[in-house]
């Protein structure tokens, strides 16, 4: 695997394998790599011929009030597990080549970055679009792979790669769990033994509440209620949101139907966390 830090340099050695007609994978991440990252490597390795994984903690999609300065690295295990994983090319770019001084230009995706995690950060899928576009532009024609456990960041992109036309397949990728359920999350690491416990009343209130569903209910004010019910119970869990969507548009549903997506976010002391299911398949426990 070849360590690469500048836009130019992964552009030459990407131009050269698009010239012997070989496709590309593209897994944009921001480090601390776990088991969900390198499912999405390995998705990747075995639909390309080579894979581009980037690591980039991206500024802009933090606020004043968020974890970017205390934010996990460990470049040295993430660039042996990305390699072990099947990445070609780990790209590391410094902030000075990803971004001018002033930065001027910005993407915005409308409607869909507004609502659930864009109410309580208002600024953040601008700032993930927007690297996510450079990414795009650098790395050209690829299919570019991410988790489903970022649910509306997945439709955001989605979004954005269709209204700027960008020769990217955008695949989404199943969320990869703790034994108990937890959605893997860089942020994880944050949590304390106790709280580490009380997190996995997240999955089991998906898990509860699919069981409703299963049994025939489909009004979504019982199932957030039966989400809302078992998270209340632990002292340690603040609920941010419970929501029942359309999984593409993101607007909020009222009856359960084939594109219904449940949607959580709490904060389990300081850390927030987000995890989601289809309300008609749900989640593997």
């Amino acid at each position: 695997m070849d360590t690469i830090i500048t836009s130019k340099d992964l552009q030459n050695h990407l131009d050269d394998f698009r010239n012997s007609q070989k496709s590309i994978g593209l897994v944009p991440t921001m480090g601390y790599l776990h088991d969900g990252h390198l499912s999405l490597i390995r998705k990747a390795k075995s639909e390309n011929d080579a894979v581009v994984t980037t690591i980039f903690v991206n500024p802009l999609q933090f606020s004043e009030t968020e974890d970017l300065d205390i934010y996990p690295k460990d470049i040295e295990k993430d660039t042996f597990l990305a390699s072990d994983s099947g990445s070609d090319f780990l790209f590391t770019p410094t902030y000075e080549e990803m971004f001018c001084d002033d930065l001027l230009t910005t993407v915005s995706v409308q409607e869909l970055s507004s609502v659930l995690e864009g109410a309580s950060r208002p600024t953040h899928f601008s700032g993930v679009a927007t690297i996510v576009a450079k990414l795009f532009n650098i790395v050209g024609v690829c299919s570019a792979y991410f988790g489903e456990k970022d649910w509306q960041q997945l439709q955001v992109i989605k979004r954005m790669a269709q209204d700027l036309s960008y020769r990217v397949e955008i695949k989404g990728c199943p969320i990869v769990r703790e034994k108990d359920g937890l959605a893997m999350s860089s942020r994880n690491v944050y949590l304390t033994n106790d709280q580490r416990k009380e997190a996995s009343n997240i999955p089991e209130s998906l898990w509860k509440a699919h069981e409703k569903i299963k049994n025939g209910e489909r009004q979504s004010t019982v199932i957030k209620g039966i989400i809302s019910e078992r998270l209340d119970r632990s002292s340690m869990i603040d609920i941010d949101y419970v929501e029942l969507v359309n999984g593409e548009n993101l607007t909020i549903t009222d009856e359960i139907d084939e594109l219904t997506r449940v949607l959580v976010a709490v904060r389990v002391g300081t850390t927030r966390l987000i995890d989601n299911m289809n309300a008609l398949e749900g989640i593997n426990l």
